[in-house]
């Protein structure tokens, strides 16, 4: 969320971000609210005091014994009291009016960050690992031979409708050795803190990482008024939500390996096939709490950390910094990883790791206290995919695939596979 203040000292810095955004200027009307928003505050402790003065002078007016000034002042203050409460009222609803605005407005992008509408803007950074030469038409993950029967979309129709999906024998276990796998990488080698969460979270905690209001169509919300979480930064972030840690603390970095539910609303008609793009899938989310003069630094490590598991993996990737127009709603800067899918001839994107600076801090108060002393600050929030499993699943399958029909898998899983190399007809061998 923004700082009214930083807006009221910067109105055409904040709308010139905006237009970056490719939005238009928002400040006028911002700071109109917020100027109503303080004259009735005002108005409020004026009358306020107004009637502490008054009710001081029935208490002195009862001790002279003089009834008629007593009743007077009784009458008076019984007047003021309503008229306090009716602009305490017109204060708080002008209070709220002002914060719901605020938490509509996308954050404002780095100046670093390339302008652009969509994702035909975004630039390419760098890549890492050359695509094999198969020699042979590549199959998409779910034509694979070697996953036979055991990517099984029928049942999960049968079960639950489209976008999901039951996964079997061999490949259940690669499935399952690749979220260890990156836990293990994250946990031993990076120094992340391995933490794991609810799924279901209050309305809250959705609106402190900025998945509400805005963007509830995406989410999937229980009858009690729970939500489903789209991935666990919503509740890993949320850890210092209305918090106060000391500088010393900090940087806080945490890694959680989690289902993840999203309704995929505005996705209509894209990636039907195959498990590209499902209602439920798990994913290994880093975050990272910290100074906002460390959230630069901090996100080219974490982006690192998503680097590494597909470099250990043998996966070809390449790094792309996304536009203005392409990024997300909370990110100042947004770098996004594309893995190399073979059965697709493309490259699809399988993490996004994005600096926040106190965007969302601000939303859920988080702060830390300097050790240097004076009044606490926000904090800087990061988060990023490290990575998406379900995709990692389709790359492992989709570049390992064989003219056999076998799948050939990475070194670095065939400690979590029981020595297991190959997939052969959705079995381990």
């Amino acid at each position: 969320m923004h700082d009214i203040r930083a807006i009221r000292e910067n109105p055409e810095i904040f709308d010139a971000a905006l237009a970056r955004r490719g939005l238009a200027p928002m400040s006028s009307d911002i700071l109109s609210l917020d100027e109503e928003r303080r004259a009735a505050i005002h108005a409020a402790e004026t009358a306020q005091a107004a009637q502490n003065a008054a009710s001081k002078q029935v208490g002195a007016a009862k001790a002279k014994g003089d009834e008629v000034e007593f009743e007077r002042l009784r009458a008076l203050v019984a007047e003021k009291k309503a008229e306090v409460a009716a602009m305490q009222a017109r204060a708080v609803a002008l209070d709220t009016e002002l914060r719901d605005k605020l938490l509509l407005i996308p954050n404002n992008p780095l100046d670093e960050v390339p302008q652009g509408a969509d994702e035909a803007d975004n630039v390419e950074v760098r890549r890492w690992g050359t695509p094999r030469e198969l020699g042979f038409t590549a199959k998409e993950h779910y034509q694979l031979p070697a996953v036979g029967a055991a990517m099984d979309f029928e049942t999960a129709a049968k079960l639950s409708g489209a976008r999901f999906v039951v996964l079997k024998g061999g490949v259940a276990r690669v499935h399952r050795a690749l979220a260890q796998f990156m836990l293990d990488l994250h946990t031993d080698e990076h120094g992340l803190i391995e933490n794991i969460t609810p799924v279901l979270v209050r309305s809250e905690t959705m609106l402190g990482t900025g998945q509400l209001p805005k963007f509830a169509e995406d989410s999937y919300e229980t009858t009690n008024g729970w939500w489903l979480i789209p991935t666990a930064e919503v509740t890993l972030t949320n850890y210092v939500a209305g918090e106060t840690v000391d500088e010393a603390a900090l940087p806080m970095r945490m890694c959680g390996h989690t289902n993840c539910f999203r309704s995929e609303a505005g996705s209509a008609g894209k990636d039907t096939a195959g498990m590209l793009r499902q209602h439920q899938f798990e994913k290994v989310e880093m975050v990272t709490i910290c100074r906002p003069e460390d959230a630069i630094a901090e996100h080219e490590r974490m982006t690192k950390c998503a680097e590494t598991v597909l470099e250990r993996l043998n996966l070809p990737y390449r790094r792309i910094v996304l536009c203005t127009g392409d990024m997300g709603f909370g990110a100042q800067k947004t770098y996004d990883l594309e893995v190399w899918l073979p059965g697709q001839n493309t490259y699809r994107e399988i993490s996004s790791v994005s600096t926040c600076g106190t965007f969302q801090a601000r939303r859920m108060n988080g702060r830390y206290k300097p050790a240097a002393g004076g009044k606490p600050e926000f904090v800087a929030t990061l988060n990023g995919s490290g990575l998406a499993v379900g995709r990692c699943l389709i790359a492992v399958l989709e570049n390992g695939q064989e003219e056999d029909g076998s799948v050939t898998l990475p070194a670095a899983l065939h400690p979590y596979l029981g020595g297991k190399t190959r997939l052969v007809d959705g079995k381990l061998v």
